[in-house]
């Protein structure tokens, strides 16, 4: 018993049959459109042969054109034509007896505006971004020797907005934190530590003085007025310190404090619980 091959037009599922059902229907595993199995032929053997076609609808019955058509004469009620001259007749009495209130232009000129369509204006960019209060300057310091992370979801300050982690991943060696549902985030962290793997982190502790010669980069993420990414880096001048602790299935905990030296005293401080995701290839 031979066996054919071949390929769904519509999903293009493959599908295998006896070769003796060619030229009968068959729905599609995938799609389950009704498929016409394609004719076989002895040089093809068990490879993909040609895409099988789609069962076609029984078209609709052509209307027949011999002969000719004569439409009916309809024949029309005088009637008809006296109630509807009666009512054309109604119709422009009231007009005339309301003229004055139909068309009459209003007195108070103030009431014109109502009377003009204007396009209306476009709506304002909502941000749900509030200022960050005075008390959350009081925690920013770069003496990480005086620095303390409370035992609390990160929070803190970015550009001078209030943040609150609403997630926390981690690529590699690249650590973001982040407050919105998407990405880019409404307002944001992102470190670029030296690391393969998030696993590779795991136990650590990263400290960065702000007068170290060599920082790893940190950037910080907002919003502007018109909802769009705005982003600033710092390559050195800010404190940092960062306590990693053992990885949990697919998570890897741990701690931060940073301040940095931004016009905004921009700083985080709390705990988190990253998701460790594969990082992406490097792009050519």
């Amino acid at each position: 018993m031979s066996e054919i091959k071949f390929a769904c037009p519509v999903c293009g599922q493959h599908v295998t049959c006896d070769a003796a059902k060619s030229g009968t229907h068959m729905p599609c595993p995938t799609c389950y459109r009704e498929l016409v199995v394609p004719q076989a032929s002895a040089s093809n053997g068990s490879k993909l042969i040609l895409t099988a076609a789609e069962v076609q609808t029984r078209p609709l019955p052509a209307i027949p054109t011999t002969g000719a058509f004569t439409p009916a004469a309809v024949k029309r009620s005088p009637a008809a034509a006296i109630l509807l001259v009666t009512f054309l007749v109604v119709i422009g009495a009231a007009a005339f007896v309301f003229r004055e209130k139909l068309f009459r232009q209003p007195s108070d000129p103030s009431r014109l505006d109502a009377l003009v369509v204007t396009d209306a204006a476009p709506a304002a960019v909502t941000l749900a971004l509030v200022p960050a209060s005075p008390e959350i300057g009081t925690n920013w310091t770069l003496d990480l020797a005086a620095a303390q992370i409370p035992e609390s979801p990160v929070a803190g300050r970015v550009h001078g907005f209030g943040f609150a982690l609403d997630k926390a991943t981690i690529a590699g060696g690249m650590l973001n934190l982040r407050q919105g549902p998407k990405w880019p985030p409404d307002l944001g962290l992102t470190i670029y530590l030296f690391a393969n793997r998030g696993e590779d982190l795991a136990g650590k502790t990263i400290t960065v003085e702000p007068a170290r010669a060599e920082s790893p980069k940190v950037t910080l993420r907002w919003k502007d007025a018109q909802a769009k990414p705005a982003t600033e880096n710092l390559r050195g001048g800010y404190a940092l310190r960062l306590e990693f602790g053992a990885v949990s299935g697919k998570s890897l905990p741990g701690k931060i404090y940073l301040a940095s030296p931004d016009a905004e005293q921009s700083f985080l401080a709390g705990t988190f619980a990253a998701e460790i995701r594969t990082p992406a290839p490097p792009k050519k």
